[in-house]
């Protein structure tokens, strides 16, 4: 059997090669969109969202596929804080003998966003503004994690030569440290940068899914409750 190449002589129709361009131009963007989608999410674009013409998207559906991801997200962290408390205890025993104790230690204090307490009805959509509202629940804080092995201790008095006396007033000046680390939380500056940053974080996961459906001219503000 032969094989027989070459070209035919007979004239192609302009207008059938910009419909087949523009065929293989709109393949080659919905591919590219569905691709990247997959490889976030896992799941091609068409499962997600609903077309209702060429790059017309569901944002609803959108919205709510992004919504119900953030729940597997459970607690967000969305920043840090590392700082030191120095805290002082004293004892006395029998009006006689007394004892203190000086403790300074390191320790970091995590913020979070609890997305499980995110739901649809907290995701608002006007489409002739293209604006996306979302309204997070409050901000928390996680327990205290401390450095005990980069703390500094200073024992005196008579008391401090009982090793339960000394380990007494150990529990006594975490005990306090902790108070001294959450009420350093709470500080102002530290709480507007942490809110500032969910607000970065949520946005980015919101406006990315729908720059990837095809709308990206879509804001998306994110506030607080």
């Amino acid at each position: 059997m032969q094989t027989v190449t070459g070209s035919s002589n007979t004239p192609k129709s302009p207008w059938i090669s910009r419909v087949r361009s523009g065929a293989i131009l709109i393949f080659s963007h919905l591919a590219v969109a569905g691709g990247v989608y997959a490889f976030i999410d896992g799941r091609p674009v068409d499962t997600e969202v609903k077309h209702t013409g060429y790059f017309q998207i569901d944002t609803t559906k959108v919205l709510s596929t992004t919504v119900n991801s953030l729940h597997d997200e459970a607690r967000m962290l969305v920043f840090s804080y590392k700082g030191d408390a120095r805290v002082r205890t004293e004892r006395t025993k029998w009006w006689l003998f007394g004892g203190r104790q000086e403790l300074s230690v390191p320790a970091v204090v995590n913020y979070y966003v609890n997305l499980s307490d995110l739901s649809l009805a907290d995701v608002s959509f006007n489409e002739t503004a293209k604006l996306v509202t979302v309204r997070l629940p409050k901000l928390t804080i996680g327990d205290i994690a401390f450095q005990p092995e980069n703390a500094t201790t200073i024992n005196g008095g008579l008391l401090t030569w009982d090793d339960d006396q000394v380990e007494a007033m150990r529990k006594l000046n975490y005990v306090s440290a902790r108070r001294a680390m959450v009420a350093q939380a709470q500080q102002a500056g530290l709480i507007n940068a942490a809110r500032r940053r969910a607000i970065e974080n949520v946005t980015n996961y919101f406006e990315i899914p729908l720059r990837i459906a095809g709308q990206p001219d879509v804001k998306v503000i994110a506030t607080f409750r």
